[in-house]
């Protein structure tokens, strides 16, 4: 990898998910850690002041119910897990909101489970509220919903989660902060011989195996769920590091370019990623056939698909599908993510979006699909 390429990974990324762990959050367990906290949104305010957008994943719900619990050892019940979850993600949410402010930032608190993320439309909803919190300038806090999952829905560790997350929202890179410098050859506490990896591709086969064993007293994920976590990231294009969380100004030095920690970058890039995610859909659920005027729009122009340009619906989908766009002669000239269902899209044909709250009873986005989860067929 040039040299020179590796430094701009983080140095030209514009949206960026951010992770930390619960022995970070927690100081290992004994409650939340103000000063690390207040360090991590003072440097994500730098972030955005400096034109970045950044979503914070963040551990620590249920070690901080464990503390306020007086309980020294993490629970097997998952009853008892979903308890300690809610009592402790009242203090996260409100260190985080606190933190924020004083550093001129609004915060959102958006609690998710991987059902969220496996049925598309909901898929798409939690992409759109997402999308618009950062377009309002407002961080996303993010955390597993661990007070109403089971053991059939969870992630099962945050870094699944942050990957999860950098996959929705098509982020440029994930940074996983955790307690460790990053990834060694082999564990430097048993191995002596064991060397840093500072640059290696992610999805490489040979990290797995230098990475593995379990995650601290406190957290679930250990090294190899951060390997598996930076192989899923880069399924969407984003490539990720991997840095002691407490190493100073970390998140402003890697955005300037400085080596920090373990860099697995993607070898797709993300625009790449998420046309052969599209392309790769050969059953569709449906289709809208559109006008000569919004056909010039969407092919040349590169602008969302306007329900009003839409002469007729094909299908019976659902918010959240992939769908194709053609013209009035047949042909297919691009496919994207519907943002209304088969049913509502046949109500808004050759509608202004002034319209839809009448016709639909409710408002909702004026695209049925924007230009951001669209793709040229031609």
């Amino acid at each position: 990898m040039n040299p020179k390429f590796s430094s701009m990974v983080l140095r030209d990324a514009r949206r960026v998910v951010v992770k930390v762990g619960s022995s970070l959050v927690t100081n290992d367990g004994r409650g939340l850690d103000e000063q690390a906290i207040g360090e991590w949104c003072r440097q994500l305010a730098h972030l955005i002041r400096d034109g970045r957008e950044v979503i914070m994943v963040s551990s620590g719900a249920i070690a901080e119910g464990m503390k306020r619990l007086g309980w020294t050892s993490r629970p097997k019940a998952v009853q008892e897990l979903q308890a300690a979850a809610a009592v402790g993600q009242m203090g996260l949410a409100q260190m985080y909101e606190t933190k924020l402010r004083a550093n001129g930032l609004g915060s959102a608190q958006v609690l998710l489970t991987h059902a969220d993320l496996a049925d598309r439309e909901r898929y798409l909803n939690a992409r759109s509220t997402l999308l618009t919190l950062l377009k309002l300038g407002v961080v996303p806090v993010i955390n597993e919903n661990d007070t109403v999952v089971n053991d059939e829905i969870k992630f099962g560790d945050n870094d699944t989660l942050g990957a999860l997350v950098a996959n929705l929202v098509e982020a440029d890179a994930l940074v996983i902060l955790t307690d460790q410098k990053g990834l060694f050859t082999a564990d430097p506490r048993k191995d002596p011989s064991a060397t840093f990896v500072s640059e290696a591709s992610a999805g490489d086969a040979k990290l797995e195996l230098m990475a593995g064993g379990a995650g601290s007293s406190i957290g679930r994920g250990g090294m190899l769920t951060k390997i598996l976590a930076a192989k899923r990231a880069a399924g969407s294009g984003a490539s990720t590091v991997i840095a002691w969380g407490r190493e100073p100004d970390a998140l402003i030095r890697l955005t300037q370019g400085d080596a920090i920690g373990t860099l697995l970058i993607a070898q797709t890039q993300k625009n790449q990623a998420r046309k052969q995610w599209m392309a790769d859909h050969l059953q569709m659920r449906g289709a809208v056939i559109v006008d000569a005027g919004a056909a010039t729009k969407v092919l040349e122009e590169g602008k969302s698909l306007l329900p009003i340009g839409m002469v007729q619906v094909e299908g019976d989908f659902s918010r959240g599908d992939v769908i194709a766009v053609r013209d009035e002669a047949g042909q297919e000239i691009a496919r994207g993510l519907a943002n209304y269902a088969s049913a509502e899209a046949r109500l808004l044909c050759r509608k202004p979006s002034s319209e839809f709250e009448r016709l639909l009873g409710y408002a909702a986005e004026p695209e049925m699909l924007h230009r951001d989860n669209l793709v040229l067929s031609r």
